[in-house]
């Protein structure tokens, strides 16, 4: 893992769960969802391809509110994990322009 990826992902964690955020619920405690799309059976995305969810969000929401309960229901929902992606690369590099001393 590169320096970079090392410090990508608490930085994904720090911005909280993406869906509660878009949902107008605040920041909520995130765990990181690496994102699928794209990837074949058993792989997994980089760690720069992550998403901030919360628990009920990532898997233990059940069906329709859990990604892992129902990826497609999920999308439905809250948007696709590639239209979510781009929107945490943008607010991750804000969180880091924010912060003195801290380059992207």
């Amino acid at each position: 893992m590169t320096k970079d990826e090392k410090q990508w992902l608490p930085d994904v964690a720090d911005l909280g769960c993406v869906v509660c955020r878009n949902a107008g619920f605040g920041q909520s405690p995130a765990e990181i969802h690496h994102v699928r799309t794209g990837q074949g059976t058993a792989q997994r995305a980089s760690n720069k391809q992550v998403l901030p969810l919360c628990p009920p969000h990532h898997r233990t929401g059940g069906y329709g509110v859990a990604f892992h309960s129902g990826q497609k229901a999920w999308e439905e929902q809250y948007g696709t994990e590639t239209e979510l992606l781009k929107q945490v690369e943008s607010e991750v590099l804000e969180y880091r322009n924010s912060i003195i001393g801290r380059t992207a």
